[in-house]
């Protein structure tokens, strides 16, 4: 693995992204019932999706991504028995954009929000990429009694930077420089790193669909966001969790290494399980799509 292409890609961890905010839209509920909008304690509206009925699932999107993301899974599981559930983080795509509350608490606290505005029991969470942060401190600050089952998807907990007992991370400098670049040209950065989200034969038109999800995030969310991603320690709060847990990863994530995310992850989670995808980049989500919708099928309604 090229060092260099590793470390920028889990500065980011996500895919292109622009300035612009689009303007929040508050479709009808697909199940024909009023629409219930979701505003977080600081008055920011949160954007969902609500797909299904049956077991509910909440999809978080990683870094830059938003709710679109999850496409390809709800469109497959809300008709196998789940009701799925997505919503766009705070400054990311038809989510407000107030300025403020990039930091890991407040997002957690946006979580917690969505569930209680949706009253949502039993919940399996599935969380991408930096939304494992968001999840763990979720836990951490609202309790687990509305959540039943965690899935860390390509995870970039427990801890990114570089310390004296962490030493397979990233040294703080470094990011440092590439929010740097970002401030100057980041659709550049973000384009020069897009290719070892996906796999070689993943279609063209399939990139540009998911690039064109991630263009609607604040350059402040990007760069706040992406130090929330980084300086948390994650690693006490992990050992604190008594739910059933399963980590899914691929061996060839550049965006997150293995053996820096998601394997230590499985390790610190009581009782959690890691599952492996051979080949599989960050992305997977899309370029192992069938493999990881049943095995979020069967670990929901286990």
């Amino acid at each position: 693995m090229n060092r260099r292409n590793a470390l920028l890609s889990v500065a980011g961890a996500g895919l292109t992204g622009t300035y612009a905010t689009a303007a929040a839209s508050r479709p009808a509920s697909p199940r024909g019932a009023p629409r219930r909008q979701v505003i977080a304690r600081d008055g920011t509206f949160l954007f969902h999706r609500d797909w299904g009925d049956g077991k509910p699932v909440v999809f978080m999107a990683g870094w830059t991504l938003t709710s679109e993301t999850w496409a390809y899974q709800a469109a497959d599981l809300s008709d196998r028995g789940l009701r799925c559930i997505a919503y766009d983080r705070r400054g990311h795509g038809r989510s407000d954009d107030p300025g403020r509350g990039y930091d890991m608490d407040t997002l957690a606290d946006d979580l917690a929000t969505v569930l209680e505005t949706l009253d949502l029991k039993d919940v399996t969470l599935v969380a991408h990429s930096m939304a494992s942060g968001e999840m763990t401190r979720y836990l951490t600050r609202h309790g687990a009694a509305r959540v039943s089952k965690l899935l860390y998807l390509a995870p970039t907990t427990p801890f990114l930077l570089k310390s004296a007992d962490n030493p397979m991370g990233v040294p703080q400098a470094y990011f440092e420089k590439v929010r740097q670049v970002w401030t100057t040209d980041y659709n550049k950065w973000a384009d020069d790193n897009t290719a070892p989200f996906f796999l070689p034969d993943t279609s063209p038109s399939m990139i540009e669909w998911l690039k064109s999800s991630t263009r609607h995030c604040s350059l402040q969310a990007i760069v706040e966001c992406n130090k929330a991603m980084v300086e948390n320690d994650f690693r006490p709060e992990l050992t604190r969790i008594r739910l059933p847990t399963l980590v899914i990863q691929g061996d060839k994530d550049v965006s997150a290494p293995l053996e820096l995310t998601g394997k230590r992850t499985a390790e610190l989670v009581p009782g959690a399980r890691l599952k492996v995808y051979a080949g599989a980049p960050h992305g997977l989500f899309i370029t192992h799509m069938s493999r990881l919708n049943a095995d979020i099928l069967e670990f929901a309604m286990s």
